[in-house]
C-alpha cells in the first residue's frame, strides 16, 4: 500500500513534469527565433507557434504537446488498484497543470487544450473529438474563446451521457486547471474592473476589453 502510494505520487509529479515540456515555445525559438511569451497575451499555444512559423512547425509542436498528455494516463493505467480510473484522471488533469503553469517558463503556458486532447484519447476518446469540434467550430465563427468557454462545462455532461461517471469526473479534473488558466493567464489582472476583467477573460479568453477606470465621486 505504502509503495503504491509512492509510485502514485511519482507518476503524478511526471505527469506534471512532463506536461511542463513546453514543446510549441521551444520549437518558436528554434525556428523563428521568437519566444511565445512575447506575443500578445503571452500564451505559449500552437496559435502563437503558427503566427511566427507556419502549419509545418505548428503540426510537429501540437503534436508533442498533444502527446505529453498521454503519457501521465498511460502510466496510471498501470498501477495495480482497485481506484487506478481516479489516479488516471489526476494523471491527465497533471499534465494539463504543467502545460498551463510551467516550471520551465517560470509559471507562463498555454490553455491546456492541446494535453487535455492527450489525456482524453486514453481516458474517453469522445472527448477529444469533442473539444476538436469545439475548436472546429470557433474557428469557424472567429470566437474560439466562446465557444471553448461553453464547451469545457458541457463536456463532462457529454461524457456522463455517452460514457460513465468515471470518465465524467475525469473530465470535471481535466477542465478544471483550464478554467483556471483562462481567468489567470500569463499577465497580472488589471487594477481597475478586476473582476469584469477575469469575467472576459473567462469567457472570451483574451483582454481586448477596454478597462475603464472607475469614475470618482
Amino acid at each position: 500500500m505504502i509503495w503504491t502510494g509512492i509510485w502514485a505520487g511519482l507518476l503524478l509529479l511526471a505527469a506534471y513534469g512532463v506536461g511542463a515540456m513546453p514543446f510549441s515555445n521551444w520549437v518558436a525559438e528554434a525556428l523563428a527565433k521568437t519566444d511565445l511569451r512575447q506575443l500578445e497575451g503571452g500564451t505559449v499555444s500552437g496559435t502563437g507557434l503558427y503566427r511566427v512559423a507556419g502549419f509545418f512547425p505548428l503540426a510537429v509542436g501540437g503534436l508533442l504537446d498533444v502527446g505529453k498528455g498521454t503519457l501521465g494516463p498511460l502510466l496510471a493505467d498501470t498501477v495495480w488498484a482497485e481506484d487506478r480510473w481516479l489516479l488516471v484522471a489526476f494523471a491527465g488533469a497533471a499534465a494539463v497543470a504543467g502545460h498551463n503553469w510551467s516550471v520551465l517558463l517560470w509559471g507562463a503556458g498555454g490553455r491546456g487544450i492541446s494535453p487535455a486532447l492527450g489525456a482524453f484519447s486514453i481516458i474517453a476518446w469522445p472527448a477529444s473529438l469533442y473539444l476538436l469540434g469545439a475548436l472546429a467550430l470557433g474557428r469557424l465563427v472567429h470566437h474560439t474563446g466562446l465557444v471553448v468557454f461553453v464547451a469545457l462545462p458541457t463536456l463532462p455532461l457529454f461524457l456522463l451521457w455517452i460514457d460513465s461517471a468515471q470518465a465524467t469526473i475525469a473530465a470535471a479534473l481535466i477542465v478544471l486547471p483550464m478554467f483556471a488558466k483562462r481567468v489567470l493567464g500569463n499577465t497580472p489582472l488589471p487594477a481597475q474592473n478586476r473582476l469584469r476583467a477575469a469575467a472576459h477573460r473567462l469567457v472570451f479568453d483574451n483582454d481586448h476589453w477596454p478597462v475603464q477606470p472607475s469614475p470618482e465621486h
